[in-house]
């Protein structure tokens, strides 16, 4: 989360974390948890894997967790690349539970882009009140 001057919250990363293996640390390239199937198989990636990582956030945000959990990553990647997961609380929407569902496809071709999100009804009928 980066605050600016004018108190404005905005969601961020800066894209790095640290992976521990047998007390050693790894620079690695995104946050597991948020991490696409595609980044995980090591296979070109694009905008699309962003939508998969807003969908990781959304989830968290409604659930409190992250959708894919696990206490290591070889578990953590099989979950990811199953892409099953809980639907979050029965206390969100079945219009939200859709836009996650729809943002977490395995397959990136599947996933909304940018604007596929901005049209949709659920975002259109809250942003324009």
């Amino acid at each position: 989360m980066f605050i600016t001057v004018d108190n404005v919250y905005k969601l961020g990363d800066l894209n790095v974390s640290k992976v521990l293996k047998k007390d050693m640390a790894f620079t690695q390239t995104g946050t597991p948890y948020y991490a696409s199937p595609e980044v995980w198989k090591d296979k070109p990636y694009n905008l699309k894997s962003d939508m998969w990582s807003l969908g990781c956030v959304l989830y968290e945000m409604a659930a409190l967790r992250p959708p894919f959990v696990a206490s290591d990553l070889q578990t953590l990647y099989k979950k990811v690349c199953s892409g099953m997961f809980e639907r979050i609380p029965m206390t969100y929407s079945g219009e939200l539970a859709n836009v996650i569902g729809s943002l977490l496809k395995v397959d990136p071709s599947k996933r909304p882009d940018t604007d596929d999100l901005l049209s949709s009804n659920i975002v259109r009928k809250r942003y324009n009140g």
